[in-house]
């Protein structure tokens, strides 16, 4: 008797195809296919489903740089040096924070990579081992000044640091292990929008608005401060401005949320807002205390305990500083939340883990641990007994500044090679823009490196 031929298999299914993709995948292709149905339905209504899909990132990262070290940073400012130089100067760090970070957009648009991993395929190990040690340190000492503001702020509610420290890094690991990242970043943006409390602040302040416009005109440096201080607070706003995290941050959250080079302009408008809105409440922090804590006797050598103390006996009174103080709050665990991210992603690409927050715990462990415990160890930091939390915030932000020219020259090198970016390359008013923001940066650290050694000058 012969033998009955098999029946042939079918063929598989675009479903099983997509079954036997890792889950990481899987997840990025379904958010595709949406923003590709929502892109090719020209309704008004899917346009604007279409761009809230693709904004995130920017947003993200420009809430998060007005992070907790940020806010005391903007608090100490506006105490020392009142409403003059600063306003004029943190609204030029809008275009600046723009410039820098549009181009992470366009080169995770086009290379879907993360900022790690370029460096490490383009420039080999050694710069890319440099680039990561130097991310890392970066984070970790960030990360100190978000739990400082966790700690301050919940402080005014009378919450020990040894309740609200813990309970901060778990709910940040928790969220990262236990959502994908759509549903991981639309929580993160509904706690940045808590951001706006200091919009309000400031108005509740009553500021002479006439002196603010005045001092957007006349740079006014107030007489007699000393050139080794002020180039400190110049170095410490400079680095909640721009900071390493924010280039592997953004980078590496455009591929991880899938945008192409369609996408592009979404990413721009989704930056550009973020840098916007970034350098209105950085501005507002600074006019509060500026309006509020500046003149007091000793306001030089405010920490934030002393200006909260300020502003609760001033006319914001006992409300204002709470909700100060959530607002505080608020930026170091949004923070905290991004940083944490960065940090996983940077050493996930380096190592070639698997990486992506769609991933199951299970699959890509030392991915989420990279960055878990980073947090954990600036954590630890806070809990110190009487550690100098203004001094240590003020410090954290100027070594973000000195780190900053390596970050941005890497980042330079990779928007101007052909082979990369093809057609998508920097314009050179965006090269002349970026050498300007490292040569100045460069400038401002030997100008506090020469008061370091000749104190007296």
């Amino acid at each position: 008797m012969s033998a009955i031929p098999e029946t042939p298999a079918p063929p598989p299914t675009e479903a099983d195809l997509l079954q036997q993709l890792p889950e990481d995948e899987r997840q990025r292709i379904q958010d595709r296919w949406r923003i590709y149905q929502l892109r090719h339905h020209p309704s008004w209504w899917r346009r604007l489903l279409l761009f809230l899909s693709l904004i995130g990132p920017g947003i993200l990262v420009m809430i998060a740089d007005n992070d907790a070290g940020g806010v005391i940073t903007y608090a100490q400012t506006g105490a020392m040096y009142g409403i003059g130089f600063f306003i004029p100067f943190l609204l030029l760090m809008i275009p600046v924070a723009y410039i820098v970070q549009e181009m992470t957009v366009r080169l995770g648009s086009v290379t879907h990579r993360g900022h790690a991993e370029m460096i490490w395929g383009r420039y080999g190990a050694f710069w890319g081992v440099f680039s990561l040690l130097d991310l890392i340190v970066a984070n970790i000492l960030t990360l100190v000044t978000e739990f400082i503001g966790i700690r301050v702020g919940m402080s005014i509610f009378s919450v020990s640091p040894f309740l609200s420290v813990p309970v901060a890094w778990i709910f940040v690991a928790s969220i990262m292990i236990f959502l994908h990242y759509s549903t991981w970043e639309r929580l993160a943006l509904w706690i940045a929008a808590g951001n706006i409390i200091f919009v309000p602040l400031a108005i509740a302040a009553h500021p002479d608005w006439s002196q603010v416009v005045a001092a957007i005109g006349n740079w006014h440096i107030p007489a007699g401060a000393a050139l080794g201080a002020f180039t400190y607070v110049i170095l410490a706003n400079l680095g909640t401005t721009i900071a390493p995290w924010m280039l592997f941050f953004e980078q590496s959250s455009v591929v991880d949320k899938g945008l192409t080079i369609h996408d592009i302009p979404s990413g721009q408008a989704d930056t550009a807002i973020g840098s916007l809105s970034m350098g209105v409440i950085a501005i507002a922090i600074v006019v509060l205390t500026g309006t509020l804590v500046y003149g007091h006797a000793g306001a030089a050598n405010f920490d934030i305990q002393a200006i909260l103390h300020i502003l609760r006996q001033s006319s914001l009174g006992s409300i204002g500083t709470a909700l100060f103080a959530l607002g505080l709050v608020e930026a170091g665990l949004i923070a905290a939340i991004v940083i944490t991210a960065s940090t996983s992603w940077a050493v996930g690409e380096a190592l070639k883990l698997p990486r992506s927050l769609n991933l199951k715990p299970q699959r890509a462990l030392p991915f989420y641990l990279s960055g878990i415990l980073s947090a954990a160890m600036a954590a630890m930091v806070v809990l110190i007994p009487h550690i100098p939390l203004g001094f240590l915030n003020l410090t954290v932000q100027v070594i973000a500044s000195i780190f900053m020219p390596a970050a941005m020259l890497f980042l330079l090198m990779l928007l101007n090679d052909r082979d990369i970016m093809g057609n998508y390359i920097n314009r050179p008013w965006q090269n002349w823009s970026a050498f300007a923001i490292v040569g100045f940066l460069i400038l401002a650290n030997g100008l506090y490196g020469y008061t370091i050694v000749f104190p007296s000058a």
